[in-house]
């Protein structure tokens, strides 16, 4: 009798896929341990490593070995002036892992795909007894009416967020297989998720179109994003607005046209002036403010046509007020506004397709990473985030 050795091992894998035992190993073969470190910010400006029991995994949860989560601006704001009232908290909600175990109820992700011991993973929002959120109709309410991990207060379980060796997903949260995507690009499936957002509310103006003129403000990761966005969908007249050269060279890496440094013009009027200019004279169709500056903002109007739209979403805690002539800015020039914050889960799938496509164009999407730090060293990656002296930073779990 002939003994097929692969479909043997076929089906000795399918088996062990198959089975709900909270005794089954991660595919890297080890076992896993009884406790798990997390970066606790105790205190502002400050982490502190901290070892905790791992939970028993119960019938609807998920026991995440964490491989990797960018730090975001609201982690900065976070650790900076803990403007949420958190501490102690372990931040990171820009992660992604490999699931080690899962309760015997846990079958597929949020979006219908099997989920398997040895899957990689990401997380999106936690729901709560909101019927604005629901899997059902998903475009109803945007990820900021729920919990995410990574912004959660401490509490028994302790591995709340991304920060940390292992994450305890409970029931009720939502989980996508993203096991065809790569770490990196994994790592930024959620600011991509951002700007999938703010493209998709732009295109509800019914302004921004294949041909528009599009200036993008601010070329911080956030901004070069939505660059790359734009251009996977087609639009290609974009003119990138920063006071760093090294990101305006980036932005059009990235599939900007031109770029403008506001350092190089002298008041408003001469850097709109830039603007047109960059556009051979003409000013944008369409704008996305994407610092969190309240003169940033002010200034954006002028560089809008009459009849034009703007997408704000730089502001993703409060950054004051901004000045703006309802007259001069809005009225006579009928700007169409739509504001934009996080993400719904639908623009959280899409994101994945995104993503693929980014990199199949040759983007260099996950050139965006520039520092990536060890879990001791968290301090350190959040003082380099403030400083900007990279892009996107990253943790990376070197276990």
């Amino acid at each position: 009798m002939h003994i097929d050795e692969n479909e043997i091992a076929r089906l000795v894998k399918s088996v062990l896929a198959e089975m709900d035992t909270p005794a089954a190993k991660p595919k890297n073969g080890g076992a896993v341990p009884k406790t798990a470190r997390v970066a606790m910010m105790t205190k502002t400006e400050q982490f502190e490593i901290k070892e905790y029991p791992i939970p028993e995994v119960g019938d609807d949860d998920i026991l995440v070995k964490v491989e990797g989560c960018g730090i975001c601006g609201t982690d900065a704001h976070e650790y900076k002036r803990d403007p949420f009232g958190l501490i102690p908290v372990v931040l990171g909600h820009e992660g992604t892992g490999e699931i080690v175990k899962m309760g015997k109820n846990v079958k597929k992700d949020s979006a219908g795909k099997p989920l398997n011991i040895g899957d990689k993973v990401v997380t999106c929002m936690i729901f709560k007894d909101n019927p604005d959120i629901t899997m059902f109709d998903l475009n109803k309410q945007n990820v900021g009416g729920a919990d995410v991990y990574g912004l959660l207060p401490d509490d028994d379980v302790h591995l709340n967020g991304w920060y940390s060796d292992y994450i305890f997903i409970r029931g009720g949260s939502t989980v996508f297989n993203v096991s065809d995507l790569d770490l990196d690009s994994r790592i930024l499936i959620e600011p991509c998720a951002v700007l999938v957002h703010a493209v998709e509310r732009a295109k509800t103006t019914g302004i921004l179109r294949f041909n528009s003129r599009v200036v993008v403000q601010g070329c911080g990761p956030i901004g070069l994003i939505c660059i790359a966005v734009l251009r996977t969908m087609g639009v290609e007249n974009i003119v990138a607005v920063d006071g760093n050269p090294a990101r305006l060279e980036f932005a059009k890496r990235m599939g900007a046209e031109a770029a403008v440094n506001f350092a190089d013009f002298k008041g408003i009027e001469a850097l709109t002036e830039g603007v047109k200019d960059a556009f051979g004279g003409y000013p944008a169709d369409f704008a996305f403010q994407c610092t969190g500056s309240p003169a940033a903002h002010s200034n954006i109007y002028k560089f809008i046509r009459n009849g034009g739209g703007l997408c704000e979403l730089g502001f993703f805690i409060n950054g004051g007020d901004a000045t703006v002539n309802p007259h001069f800015d809005m009225c006579a020039k009928e700007i169409t506004l739509v504001g934009s914050w996080v993400y719904t889960l639908r623009d959280y799938a899409t994101t994945f397709d995104f993503l693929k496509r980014a990199n199949a164009i040759g983007l260099p999407i996950k050139e965006l990473i520039t520092h990536r730090f060890g879990l001791d060293e968290m301090n350190e990656a959040m003082q380099t985030n403030l400083s900007q002296k990279g892009l996107k930073i990253a943790y990376i779990n070197k276990d």
